[in-house]
């Protein structure tokens, strides 16, 4: 099982990995900065360190 790196959108170092893999890079922390811009973090509630 792959550890959870974000769990307010559920990507997972896995998902990180395949997402580079397909795309010469990341782009998944540009879509998780984009998603807090629009108000749909929930770190505090999701995550278990509460942030």
């Amino acid at each position: 099982m792959s550890s959870m790196i974000c769990y307010c959108f559920g990507y997972t170092a896995s998902d990180i990995e395949e997402d580079a893999r397909l795309n010469g890079k990341s782009t998944i922390l540009e879509r998780i900065l984009n998603k807090k811009k629009a108000g749909a973090c929930q770190c505090t509630v999701k995550n278990p360190k509460g942030r």
